[in-house]
């Protein structure tokens, strides 16, 4: 408690005015004030931030992550770059948005599941539940996403689909499965194949992959999310430390990456380099496809001002991570942002990632 005190009173001065004026300057002390005194307070343990606008960038790292390249698990920003690797089938034509999901997972049918579209599963009101009701126990046994798809192909729907917005982690999953039906391949080996390989993000994986599981920055669990434990000392064999979780490669959750590299991801979608899919299809995925009553969402990525406060446009994309993790990208500024935390996004009221994430969104909007 007394470190959170000590926290908020320092964040309290970085929203003053003395320290956003110099922000407005282009002096990202500001920003830096905010972590570093997160990280001297030793609320957060671990920290790295990317921020890019025009031809300036500033990236720094803190505490426990030694470099800017520091890998941290990313948790939901995995739904954004997932979706990416999916939607590479999209491009080649091996399936459509409005393609009902059963086309491809011809058991997912009873109950109103056959009414369910791709669109739906990627832009969260399709009417999944975001964890299965056996998540924890899926988990505490080590089961694979093989399990996780036979039990959400069957729980219950919690509303008609496209009638309400639910995030939906499950629905990520499943958007995923039918990639891997479609390709024959993992859907971590087609994130690697289609996504972190064409942009260059060495210090990526969904899962571990090719990176140094002992370098990867362990996350503060004590208050962590219902779904991954929360500091239940019972599930240090399943939490996001774990050699399970990490080693998963949940397309919800599961991915590792560093901020430059998350900026790598944004960066192709604010100036397109053909390096990942067609302008078109990079268009629709940070474009609203849901109707006017529900919450607008792209496919896979989150969209507007609730991304980073209201100095952001109605146009911006990105997402945010319950490890503690945020990022965005604003085309009407040319902006982006990365900060990456060990934590957990409900840990901190305010958050250092939300902080940070208002000081550069007035200080670019």
């Amino acid at each position: 408690m007394k470190r959170r005190t000590i926290l908020q009173a320092g964040l309290g001065l970085a929203i003053g005015s003395p320290l956003l004026a110099a922000m407005k300057q282009e002096n990202f002390d500001a920003v830096a004030k905010v972590l570093e005194q997160g990280t001297e307070s030793r609320l957060l343990d671990a920290a790295a931030i990317y921020v890019r606008q025009g031809a300036t960038q500033f990236s720094r790292s803190f505490g426990a992550a030694k470099t800017e390249d520091a890998v941290f698990l990313l948790a939901s920003i995995s739904k954004p770059i997932s979706i990416a690797a999916v939607m590479t089938l999209f491009d080649r034509g091996l399936f459509r948005l409005d393609d009902p999901v059963h086309k491809f997972i011809p058991e997912f049918t009873a109950d109103g599941r056959d009414k369910i579209t791709m669109r739906q599963l990627m832009t969260h009101v399709s009417g999944l539940p975001d964890q299965l009701p056996e998540n924890a126990e899926l988990r505490s046994r080590h089961a694979g996403l093989d399990e996780f798809v036979d039990a959400a192909i069957r729980t219950p729907l919690r509303f008609a689909p496209g009638s309400r917005y639910r995030y939906s982690s499950i629905a990520i999953l499943l958007a995923s499965e039918v990639a891997q039906r479609i390709s024959g391949k993992s859907i971590a080996e087609l994130v690697d194949e289609t996504v972190l390989g064409p942009l260059e993000m060495k210090h990526s994986a969904l899962g571990v992959g090719r990176l140094d599981f002992d370098s990867l920055m362990r996350c503060q669990v004590e208050n962590s999310a219902p779904e991954s434990g929360a500091g239940d000392p019972t599930s240090k064999d399943w939490n996001w430390n774990s050699r399970y979780w990490r080693n998963l490669g949940a397309p919800w959750g599961g991915a590792h990456g560093s901020a430059p590299d998350v900026a790598r991801f944004l960066e192709e979608f604010l100036h397109p380099q053909g390096k990942l899919l067609k302008p078109e299809t990079m268009q629709s995925m940070i474009s609203n496809h849901n109707p006017a009553h529900l919450r607008p969402r792209g496919l896979g990525f989150d969209l507007g001002k609730r991304l980073g406060g209201a100095y952001l446009s109605d146009n911006a994309f990105g997402h945010g991570g319950s490890t503690g993790t945020l990022c965005w990208a604003d085309p009407q500024t040319d902006s982006i942002f990365v900060v990456l935390t060990t934590l957990p996004s409900n840990a901190a009221d305010p958050h250092p990632r939300e902080v940070t994430s208002r000081l550069v969104g007035e200080a670019v909007g």
